[in-house]
C-alpha cells in the first residue's frame, strides 16, 4: 500500500473519505488475521495501511472543524 497525499484526500467530500476508512479498516482487519495465522508475508504494509487512516481521519476532523466555524 502506497502513501496517500493529503491534497487527494482533501478533494474528496465527507462521504468518500467515511467509505475510504471503512475499506481502510476493514483491510487492517484482514492483515491482523493473516499476520495471526502466520500467512503476512510484508508487515510494512500494517504500517502503511495505520498510517493512511491516520490520515483520513485527520482530513475528516480538519473538515468537520472548518464547517463548525462557517456557522
Amino acid at each position: 500500500m502506497k502513501p496517500l497525499k493529503p491534497e487527494q484526500l482533501r478533494r474528496m467530500t465527507m462521504a468518500e473519505l467515511q467509505k475510504e476508512l471503512y475499506n481502510m479498516r476493514m483491510e487492517l482487519y484482514r492483515l491482523r488475521v493473516q499476520k495471526t495465522i502466520g500467512q503476512l508475508k510484508d508487515t510494512d504494509s500494517m504500517r502503511q495501511l495505520k498510517r493512511n487512516i491516520a490520515r483520513v481521519l485527520t482530513v475528516i476532523n480538519e473538515k468537520r472543524r472548518e464547517t463548525e466555524q462557517s456557522r
